[in-house]
């Protein structure tokens, strides 16, 4: 059965399209304008009550959260595609804490910066600078501790790649939108790991593609 993806094409959505063509599973996409409020319609809602995108409907399953999502395909097509969950208990926990610290530390700065920059230049709002500012110096500290991390391992839960790196391709593709790639580039092993994931044909084929269709 073809699992069904809701959403628009921002990043959350980005991650669970990476993630299932990784695990090599056919999908279609089902585009939700929340411009125009489609994500607040009754029939959506009884699918995610919170009016948040991505979900996902897989048969009679249906589940929200982007990083509940890839979680979820990556063990059930464990032996499928690409492993990202890692090959021992160990490995599955350090794709874990990556991935947590991609949510609760890397995702942060980078959405606001996002909404700042990108997102505050479409609606024609004026840019808080001090909200920039501040964003780009814990960004700049989180990367510096990435810097470390890449300098022992070619990925950031070892010598594999993982739903911990994948998790970080949508965002990171907005400082390049924004110019603020040099946070990245001006680090090393940073800008080798990217150059690495970025590379990857699953994310050349989401990050040049758009919604409802991916040929």
């Amino acid at each position: 059965m073809v699992v069904k993806l809701y959403g628009p094409d921002f990043a959350a959505g980005k991650r669970v399209l990476v993630c299932l063509i990784e695990k090599e599973v056919e999908f279609e996409t089902v585009p939700i304008d929340i411009i125009r409020g489609q994500n607040k319609d009754p029939d959506f809602l009884n699918l995610q009550p919170f009016g948040v995108v991505p979900v996902i409907q897989d048969g009679d399953y249906t589940l929200f959260e982007s990083r509940a999502i890839i979680r979820y395909y990556a063990e059930k097509y464990k032996s499928q595609g690409t492993d990202l969950l890692g090959k021992s208990i160990e490995e599955r926990g350090a794709v874990e804490q990556w991935l947590e610290v991609e949510a609760q530390n890397y995702h942060p700065a980078i959405y606001t910066l996002a909404m700042e920059i990108l997102f505050a230049r479409k609606k024609g709002t004026p840019s808080d600078a001090k909200a920039i500012e501040e964003s780009e110096k814990k960004l700049g500290k989180v990367l510096d501790i990435y810097e470390e991390r890449l300098s022992k391992s070619k990925y950031l839960a070892g010598d594999f790649f993982s739903l911990a790196d994948l998790s970080h391709l949508p965002l990171t593709k907005y400082l390049a939108d924004m110019g603020k790639m040099s946070l990245i580039e001006e680090r090393k092993h940073v800008k080798a790991w990217w150059n690495d994931i970025s590379n990857r044909p699953s994310w050349k084929k989401v990050s040049s593609s758009r919604w409802p269709v991916l040929e």
